[in-house]
């Protein structure tokens, strides 16, 4: 795909101006950006929101230390003034950048109906049909708010090593959430529908996901507390990805494991799960959230098998943290806008499915726990403790789903529970989300089919 943002002459006045002064790696991330959000809360039309900016950041790298400046808009001056700002602290000879040479990457994710050409009544108009929808699930439902958000980001990136790269993403997500009361108790569900698509994704029956977060509130108001101990755990597909996101993808990022705040730090090759389980971070997934033609260095996204067969294969690098292990970079290099630098994030992080159904992973548990979506959690990447909790969970009771329970939280550490998972499932199913890390926040992936984990600790509020 090729995007044009800045002229290539310019670019190149920029990286070597910005080399002036020494380092070994100069690069001008552009960026533009346009945006809409339109919300109905309590049946009520919210103000639309509209957004748009443009700018760039200019990065040095000398060693391993970056050093950066970013201009909004893309005037030649302020750009010269970003490289000199950028090099400021170094003082050695110049050095020359390459000849610029543009690379093509097919984009995973093709847009078939811009979202943008979509009138703004026919967005509120499917608001308003998942409000009465999950309205009408049930005299419990006290409360509904839906919202949808488009946006097209644009980038071109210019470095020093000649590559000249661009990408264009467009993201529609459509969120739903219910809140169901009664006899004092509140309940809240949850659902959203969202990709690096167009309008496109929204035809069929996009108000299903009303139906689904509604019936989660209204089942969660018969909940009992959750039991306490350590027992069996099931974990539902989808959103049940995020525990592995957590648990296990941060770890694996390279900053954190060359910090040695990584519990997988020095355990590359090492069995850390059964044979039956396989894992990937994949960047070049048609469609899904995560997904790019490239990452925000230019690099082209790729797959990435973190964990083939139980073995630990790959962290998941940038170019700065790849130069440092002398590998290259895994095309994970990523920001939340032109006024960052990029770091070692994750995109589509999944665990591939495996061969058992839902309904054979759950038969097998005379007595367990069903995890389907978690709400707040927290994890401790140097040691790998976590504790979770459960925001939709069920008891397990002979070999079947029964009761909802409220108040659970999983307790436990990555390596433990990952070597303990036993069972995958084939109903692999990926589901949208943003991560927050150093101070930025991206569009993820998760997803995986029911996974079953053979014991961890589930905290609970229930009387035995």
């Amino acid at each position: 795909m090729s995007v044009e943002l800045l002229d290539a002459e310019l670019a190149s006045r920029v990286l070597a101006r910005s080399l002036e002064r020494g380092g070994d790696f100069a690069e001008v991330f552009c960026e533009s950006r346009e945006g809409f959000a339109l919300q109905v809360d309590e049946s009520r039309v919210e103000s639309p929101q509209r957004g748009a900016e443009r700018g760039a950041g200019v990065r040095v790298v000398s060693g391993e230390v970056s050093y950066f400046a970013h201009v909004d808009g893309l005037a030649e001056d302020d750009l010269l003034r970003a490289a000199e700002a950028a090099t400021a602290a170094l003082a050695a000879g110049a050095r020359e950048p390459r000849q610029l040479k543009a690379v093509e990457v097919a984009s995973p994710s093709p847009i078939e109906i811009d979202p943008a050409s979509v009138e703004p009544e026919r967005k509120l108009e499917l608001l308003r049909e998942a409000d009465q929808r999950a309205r009408s699930a049930g005299d419990a439902v006290t409360q509904v708010s839906a919202s949808y958000s488009e946006g097209s980001r644009r980038v071109q990136i210019f470095n020093s090593d000649g590559l000249v790269a661009s990408d264009e993403r467009t993201r529609v997500r459509l969120g739903i959430q219910v809140v169901a009361a009664r006899d004092g108790v509140v309940e809240t569900g949850f659902e959203t529908l969202g990709a690096t698509q167009g309008w496109e994704l929204l035809s069929g029956d996009p108000g299903r996901i009303a139906d689904q977060a509604a019936a989660k509130a209204l089942a969660l108001l018969d909940a009992g507390p959750a039991p306490a101990g350590e027992t069996v755990v099931v974990v539902g597909g989808g959103f049940g990805g995020v525990l592995f996101h957590e648990m296990t993808g941060h770890g694996l990022e390279s900053d954190a494991v060359q910090k040695d705040a990584s519990v997988y730090a020095g355990r590359m090759g090492e069995m850390v799960a059964q044979p039956l389980l396989t894992a990937y971070d994949d960047g070049s997934m048609p469609g899904e959230w995560g997904s790019g033609a490239i990452d925000d260095e230019g690099t082209p996204s790729r797959r990435t098998a973190v964990i083939e067969e139980g073995r630990l294969t790959s962290f998941l690098y940038d170019r700065v943290r790849a130069g440092h292990d002398g590998t290259e970079s895994t095309g994970n290099g990523r920001r939340e806008s032109f006024r960052h630098l990029p770091v070692p994030r994750m995109t589509n992080t999944y665990i591939a499915p495996g061969d058992a159904t839902p309904e054979e992973i759950i038969a097998d548990v005379p007595d367990g726990f069903y995890a389907v979506s978690f709400g707040g959690g927290q994890v401790e990447p140097a040691s790998g403790d976590f504790v979770f909790g459960v925001s939709e969970g069920y008891l397990i009771e002979g070999g079947k789903v029964t009761k909802p329970c409220r108040g659970a939280t999983l307790i436990g550490n990555c390596l433990q529970a990952l070597n303990r998972i036993d069972a995958v499932g084939s109903d692999f199913e990926m589901k949208t989300g943003f991560c927050g890390k150093s101070g930025q926040t991206v569009p993820v992936g998760t997803g995986q089919g029911h996974v079953r984990i053979a014991g961890m600790t589930v905290g609970g509020t229930a009387v035995s």
